[in-house]
């Protein structure tokens, strides 16, 4: 069986999930933006808290966290590369680590870009990845502390898995997304008919997380440097996929 997943919006534009095995009765809540949420989404399910992942210390990820366990007591896991920065922790992973949530086994990827340390979670048996501000919904986060490079080869990471796998992502920022992104990638049907899909979503107050990889794969300009229509729109025929995605995020930073 795999999860029931739960997205669950926080303060203004975040999500954080909830994932509950029911085969043990284990549940995953994936970063704490905020408390109350989270506790009420717990309470309609009626589900047992016993597990938190941090996926990265911006606060707008991890401030709801104390008093979350005063209610919730449960164990929390994060990056060890981050431990310095997130609250205590209870368990440390890193690439190459798994997670175990009841029956449901989780692979934790180094996602480093938008802050060192970054870590996104797999669930194959799920169809599943929690990547948090690494892959977003046609985007990726803002290079805070990595560099392009390191960027680069996280998406390139994530990129990798199946194509049906689902993206659990930690904004809602698809419409300003989607809106760049027809700026780099401008005759791509697809991205068309997804900015169209995600204009109506949010006009009918309907979340744009999660989405699929395939369509991100297929429409997200973050993921499709080796792109020849993209390439030819930048002039960067001849660039490294590294170059090009440079180029693409260095143009978001300016939109």
């Amino acid at each position: 069986m795999s999860f029931e997943i739960v997205t669950i919006p926080c303060l203004t534009d975040n999500y954080a999930f909830l994932a509950h095995d029911a085969a043990s009765g284990a549940t995953l809540c994936v970063d704490v933006p905020e408390t109350e949420p989270i506790i009420d989404a717990l309470a309609q399910k009626g589900w047992t808290l016993t597990h938190v992942l941090l996926t990265h210390h911006h606060a707008d990820h991890s401030q709801g966290l104390a008093d979350l366990l005063a209610v919730h007591p449960a164990k929390v896991i994060g990056a060890k590369a981050d431990a310095h920065r997130l609250p205590s922790l209870d368990a440390t992973v890193e690439e190459g680590d798994s997670i175990i949530i009841g029956d449901q086994i989780g692979e934790v990827i180094d996602v480093s870009g938008h802050t060192i340390g970054h870590i996104a979670v797999h669930f194959p048996a799920s169809h599943a990845v929690f990547t948090a501000d690494s892959l977003m919904a046609l985007g990726c986060g803002r290079l805070f502390e990595g560099t392009p490079a390191q960027m680069w080869t996280s998406l390139s990471k994530l990129m990798g898995l199946p194509p049906e796998t689902i993206v659990y992502s930690g904004h809602e920022y698809a419409s300003a997304n989607a809106k760049f992104a027809l700026t780099v990638d401008p005759g791509n049907s697809a991205l068309i008919s997804r900015s169209d899909a995600i204009n109506a979503a949010r006009n009918q107050g309907r979340a744009t997380v999660p989405s699929t990889l395939a369509d991100e794969l297929a429409t997200n300009p973050f993921l499709r440097a080796a792109d020849p229509a993209i390439r030819a729109h930048l002039g960067m025929q001849d660039a490294s996929d590294a170059a090009v995605f440079a180029e693409i995020r260095a143009r978001k930073d300016r939109f």
